[in-house]
Formats: structure tokens, sequence, C-alpha cells
């Protein structure tokens, strides 16, 4: 709703960005008080949102006008603040000014009134004071605009019931209750997925993620690694003794690229080659290359780590690594080369 002023010199117009829509006592049927019903200028506030009015200062006039806007009430100072485009309007022109109202977030929980057994006032007299005249004069003229502000909780089970209920300021505060009860346990059903995720999950929680996928934790890694292995055990299961397997689980540990792109085995930063050759052919092998006298180590495979800088890779955790995804009966190498 928008409130309108006018005189021989300015018109004035306000518009509460967020008004209030309920009413503020209950209705008595026949007898008592009459409803209070909620002013074209009364503002609602949310803690811990920004609730904004406009106010817009229109010169009618053929000269300048020189302004200057102060805001009163029994509200705290630094709970609002004034934004105006400047102080002086031009004839025939107009000058938009921002009243922002910013209370803590945690005022029904952390208000110091609360603790002493006191209420807080939840509802405010405003007024805004718009002073006005010649630029060389020093008398001025006073437009004085003057609502209420009502700090109310913010329930947003009010989104779910027919607006009838919102017209009564009562529900919305009996609803709030309810929220606050029932609400953290519906945010906590929302991120549970986040418990359940190694990735996100608390540092406390990763033993009990890593015993449900029957993963045996390392120590000495690092923690974000220990995060990725528990998440790709499943992989790591199904993969268990095959080259993709190792190569997949060194990836983790080391964080070298996988470079599936490259062909060339020999060329990866994670090789894994098995010594096998068509044996000695004449004309086709050259003995010390492809082919060695008496045979090679049957089952034996030479694992060839290219780090990025010296220090990178555990040696000793390597071959754990190693010892752990092979078959039982195979033979290996390592080696681990600087880049």
């Amino acid at each position: 709703m928008t409130l309108v002023r006018s005189n021989s010199s300015l018109k004035v117009q306000l518009t509460p960005m967020r008004p209030l829509e309920a009413t503020l006592k209950p209705q008595r049927m026949g007898f008592g008080d009459p409803v209070d019903s909620p002013t074209e200028t009364d503002l609602l506030i949310y803690p811990g949102e920004t609730s904004e009015m406009i106010l817009q200062i229109a010169n009618i006039t053929q000269g300048v006008i020189a302004t200057e806007i102060e805001l009163r009430g029994n509200f705290p100072r630094d709970w609002m603040r004034i934004h105006a485009e400047g102080p002086s309007i031009f004839p025939h022109q107009q000058m938009w000014c921002g009243i922002y109202f910013d209370v803590p977030a945690d005022f029904f929980e952390g208000n110091a009134t609360w603790s002493e057994g006191k209420q807080p006032p939840l509802d405010y007299t405003c007024a805004i004071y718009i002073y006005y005249g010649n630029p060389e004069q020093t008398a001025r003229a006073c437009e004085i605009i003057e609502f209420k502000a009502y700090i109310r909780p913010h329930s947003i089970y009010l989104n779910f019931l027919p607006a009838l209920y919102r017209e009564v300021d009562l529900v919305g505060r009996l609803l709030k209750i309810f929220e606050q009860t029932f609400e953290p346990s519906v945010w906590m059903l929302e991120a549970m997925w986040a418990y359940l995720d190694p990735l996100t999950a608390p540092s406390s929680l990763l033993p009990f993620l890593a015993h449900w996928v029957g993963w045996e934790l390392i120590p000495s890694l690092d923690p974000k690694k220990q995060r990725q292995l528990i998440r790709n055990a499943v992989t790591l299961y199904r993969w268990r003794g095959t080259r993709r397997g190792l190569r997949f689980y060194l990836h983790l540990y080391t964080e070298l690229p996988l470079d599936e792109d490259i062909p060339e085995e020999g060329q990866k930063h994670i090789c894994i080659e098995e010594p096998f050759g068509p044996g000695f052919i004449l004309g086709e092998s050259h003995l010390g290359r492809e082919t060695v006298l008496g045979g090679g180590r049957c089952y034996h495979f030479i694992v060839r780590l290219r780090q990025q800088y010296r220090g990178q890779i555990d040696e000793a955790l390597v071959r754990q690594i190693i010892e752990q995804e092979k078959p039982t009966w195979c033979t290996y190498e390592l080696y681990i080369q600087s880049s």
C-alpha cells in the first residue's frame, strides 16, 4: 500500500515494500475493543532480513528545494539506515530515498532482555521528518509521516495455509512455535545425503562409512584421499586383481593422472606392464629387448610411477597397496621416477 501526500511545494509518496497483513488484536464477537487493522504505511520486519520503505519526494515548484530527511522512533539507531539520492531537488524533478531496517537474526534467541525475564518491544512507533526549503534561506518547513514497524517471526508454514489465516497476527506467531520444533528435523533429513557421502560427511563419521563398505582406513593417509577411497571402495572391489583396478587405486592415492587418452602404456604416469613376448623367433625377435634367454617369469608385472616432484609418493605405502590389490601368486617390480 502507498501513502501519497501533497502540498504547495512537495508531493510525497511512501511505499512499504513489506506491508503488514494481519490484525494485531483477536476478534471479539459483539463487544470489546475494535480490531486493529494495518494502515497503509505499516512495515513488517523479519529478524535477519532487510525490510525496505521507498520514499519518493517530488518538487512541484519553480525553484530548487533543499531537503533533509530524519527518521525518529523508539527503536535502536543501528537498525536503520537511509540512502538518499542527494540533498536538493530541482524544479519539477523528484528524488528517491530508501529507508532500510535490519534487525539482528538472533533477536528472539539472543536478545539479552529475554534472559532477564523481560519481553523486548515488538511494536515500534516511527516518524519520517522531511525538512525542506529554499537553499538560500534558513527557515524550513517540515512534513511528517508517521508509521509503525512490527517485528514478527517469519513462519514458512503460513505458505501452506489459505490467505485468510494471514489476517490474524496470532496465527503466524503460533505456527512459528511448531516450525522451530519440527523444522530442524526436516532440515536434517533433507541434508542426510551429505552425511552419507564420504566427500561431505563430518570427519567423525568416516570410520562408520568405512566400516559400512568394509574398507580399512590407512592412518597415515591424507583425509582427503581417505574420503576418495571410501567413496570408490565398491568400484575398487569390483576391479580388484586387475590392471584397471590397481591403476585406479594408485590414481586415487598418488593423484597422478590416469592418462586414458594415451594409447602407449609406457607413456602413462601410472604405467603397469606385463613383460610378455612371442618368444624367440628368428628374424623377428631381438635378444635383450622382447626376448630373454631362459624365458621370463610367469605372472610378473612392472609398475612405473612418474611423480611430478620428488617426495610426492610414499614408496612403502605404494608397495602395501600393490600387495593388497594384486593376485597372491603374482610378483612385481616397482620403479618411481621423477618427470
